[in-house]
Formats: structure tokens, sequence, C-alpha cells
């Protein structure tokens, strides 16, 4: 039984959890980030993309919307 919780607890953080945290932090950092940190990010992008992937149609970071001034 313990194992299974232990199997369940890390699967919720491996496809969930963490890449929410992924989420909010490639949002935050996109446009001011260094070369190595663009390598970094590119490499959470590869090693948690299943999670990515399954939060996607739920997240949505868009840019805002402009207001044009006439």
């Amino acid at each position: 039984m313990v194992v299974a919780l232990l199997y369940l607890v890390l699967s919720g953080a491996y496809l969930l959890v963490v890449p929410g945290f992924i989420y909010i932090y490639l949002q935050k950092r996109w446009y001011v980030a260094s070369s190595f940190e663009r390598g970094f990010m590119y490499f959470l992008v590869f090693f948690f993309f299943p999670g990515l992937l399954l939060l996607s149609p739920i997240l949505n970071f868009r840019p805002k919307r402009r207001q044009v001034e006439a």
C-alpha cells in the first residue's frame, strides 16, 4: 500500500505539480533569460513534456491585449 501511494504521489508531482511551476517560470523568464538559462528551460520542457502536454489545454499564458489608441 505504501508503494502504491508513493507511485501516486510521484506521478502526480511529475504530471501536474512540477509542470505547473515550469509554466510559471517560463512565463516570467522567457524574454530575459541568458543563453545558459534558456538551455536549462529547453531541458525542463523536454524532461517534463508529458505533464506540460497534459496541462497545455487548461493553462493559457497568451500576452494580454493591448489597447490601441485612436
